[in-house]
């Protein structure tokens, strides 16, 4: 990693330090996640932006919080997000991943873990898998950058689970057949518990 990456990595981390603290502050539920959580578990720094979930009904007193820390806030289209710019670092305040609305049970099932010296709640990992298989479609099927971080992921991921919650996805299933076929899930995926989620 060059120093212009590592320059990039601290700047991110300083990032999510600063927004985590605020999100705290204003007493809200809400944990890490995407590539600052991948990071958080073990994997490689991966970091361009930072990602948070939270429930819906949160978003807006979270976008308060970084506005309030002089953060630059932006409520995008798209409808299942809102945005906050450190400088030109952006925070993503997500709360519905692929048509699925982010609840107070994902949020539980978040683990406190470190992460650039702050404690904070961390995405479990087969929940991270989850929302990061879900949203695929050939518009954005990238295996290649997801690989090392599921692979760094792969003991504490529970594959059942996430072949039962992504059995709809043949982008999914590919991608759990190349994790096998690699070796990086030991056994074969049995797609048969429960498919609820989050």
């Amino acid at each position: 990693m060059g120093s212009h990456s590592h320059e990039v990595t601290d700047a991110i981390l300083e990032t999510l330090k600063r927004a985590s603290y605020a999100l705290k502050d204003a007493g809200l539920k809400f944990a890490l996640a995407g590539g600052c959580a991948a990071y958080a578990r073990g994997a490689a720094p991966s970091l361009h932006d930072v990602d948070f979930v939270l429930t819906e009904k949160d978003a807006p007193a979270a976008l308060e919080a970084l506005r309030e820390l002089g953060f630059r806030t932006v409520t995008p289209p798209e409808g299942w997000l809102v945005k906050a710019f450190d400088e030109d670092r952006l925070v993503d305040l997500i709360f519905r991943i692929a048509d699925h609305d982010v609840t107070e049970a994902l949020l539980d099932r978040a683990e406190p873990l470190t992460a650039s010296a702050v404690r904070l709640p961390v995405l479990e990992a087969t929940d991270l898998v989850i929302s990061w298989l879900i949203p695929m479609s050939e518009h954005a099927c990238d295996y290649g950058s997801m690989l090392p971080q599921v692979r760094a992921l792969r003991e504490q991921v529970d594959w059942d689970r996430v072949a039962a919650v992504t059995q709809d996805s043949p982008y999914a299933f590919t991608f759990l057949t190349l994790l096998e076929r690699l070796g990086v899930i030991s056994h074969p995926v049995n797609a048969d518990g429960d498919s609820k989620w989050p």
